[in-house]
């Protein structure tokens, strides 16, 4: 499939779409836009990063679940795992193509107080009414099929085995970015340094190498620099950077079967990752770091991650961490959920952002809805109008307790 260089200087001066940042949920917008039949505009999608090194996107853990206590979010998070299990056939079918696995691996969120254990339980009823395969299991139940586990505090686990686990997200970025191009979007190596908005529209994006393009709309997908670009446009989104940990280890002793994302009670979530083991956790300090700041703070491993991974599954006293990296989390300091929509006086300006660590179980949904706000002005397939820019303008959060 042959493509045409991406260069810094766009091919026109007037487009009808502009996308701000082309990493994951970028460029599913631009794919789902340029496939939708009933859109044949020109799209120009804006990207300093050629090689995506610094986004969230390259950062990622890669996972899906279904463990969410909004339907809206369940929702959104199966179409996710129906567009993985069908990602060629959804991509045209070319045999190029790779088919994606989605590794099933489960999610398994402890409770470690009472309290928690009958939101699990409320939850797992909202799940279970979405057709989601979502349990509540006791100790003894963990135990017979988990028997690594140290269940001690432990009162129950919300544990699914149906489309829950993590896929190769890099790959699906990847199609996503060369079916858009093929479909005739044109990206450009630049930046936006200004928006140009005239009264309740905006009208153009100014580039760091000086062209001025027109725009008919903007969508914004600029991850964890959000806000900076809203900004350009004299709008506010409360979306920041925020540090994320990720340490890929090795094990002497290895579990004799996979092991699930598994939430502590203590915040450190843990999973298998192929041959190694994969686990994380917020900083203590959670505030936004300056968006080039990826220092990796290792004293995290020793005095939080590790104690907690040889309580929790003593057979990890015994471990070796062979990668590690920070990423940042695009984190909405509202409610820490996704932000879709056109803004409510600038309505060609469209926010896709804020997706505080799910951006890429939610980029499929989240892409075509983009699609649909371009071609209808509405949602059509799934109305996520409820994580619109209308309850930011009105400071009302939308509630969802299953945060990691």
């Amino acid at each position: 499939m042959a493509l045409k260089p991406v260069t810094a200087t766009p091919d026109h001066q007037t487009y009808d779409v502009v996308i701000i940042g082309g990493a994951m949920i970028g460029s599913s917008t631009a794919w789902w836009i340029s496939n939708n039949k009933d859109f044949n505009g020109k799209v120009l999608v804006v990207e300093k990063d050629p090689s995506y090194s610094a986004c969230s996107t390259a950062h990622t853990n890669s996972c899906i679940r279904q463990q969410f206590s909004n339907e809206l979010n369940v929702r959104i998070s199966q179409f996710g795992a129906e567009f993985i299990k069908s990602f060629r056939q959804r991509l045209g079918g070319d045999p190029e193509i790779p088919e994606i696995t989605l590794q099933s691996y489960g999610y398994m969120y402890f409770a470690g107080n009472e309290e928690f254990a009958q939101t699990l339980s409320e939850v797992q009823q909202i799940q279970a009414a979405c057709g989601a395969g979502t349990e509540i299991w006791s100790p003894e139940r963990i135990a017979e099929a988990y028997p690594f586990y140290n269940l001690d505090g432990i009162v129950c686990g919300s544990h699914n085995l149906v489309d829950e686990g993590y896929f190769d997200g890099a790959t699906m970025f990847d199609w996503w970015r060369r079916k858009a191009r093929h479909n005739g979007v044109e990206y450009v190596t630049n930046e936006v340094v200004d928006i140009g908005r005239n009264g309740n529209r905006v009208e153009s994006v100014t580039l760091a190498s000086g062209e001025v393009i027109n725009a008919g709309k903007i969508i914004n997908c600029s991850g964890p620099r959000a806000a900076r670009t809203a900004q350009m446009a004299g709008l506010d989104i409360p979306v920041e950077p925020r540090r994320r940990y990720t340490f890929i280890f090795d094990a002497e002793q290895k579990l004799d079967r996979d092991l699930p994302l598994t939430i502590d009670p203590s915040g450190v979530h843990v999973r298998s990752d192929g041959q190694y083991y994969l686990c994380g956790c917020p900083p203590d300090d959670d505030t936004p770091p300056d968006f080039d700041d990826f220092y990796l703070d290792h004293a995290v491993w020793e005095e939080k991650l590790w104690p907690v991974l040889a309580n929790r599954i003593p057979a990890f006293e015994a471990i070796k961490v062979v990668n590690s990296w920070a990423g940042h989390y695009a984190f909405n300091t509202l409610d820490q959920n996704a932000i879709i929509g056109p803004h409510t006086e600038v309505d060609n300006f469209i926010f896709v952002n804020g997706f505080s660590g799910h951006g890429f179980q939610q980029s499929a949904a989240m892409g075509r809805g983009a699609s649909e706000l371009v071609a209808y002005g509405e949602f059509r397939e799934l109305d996520m109008s409820e994580l619109g820019y209308e309850r930011i303008a009105q400071n009302r959060p939308f509630l969802e307790r299953a945060i990691i």
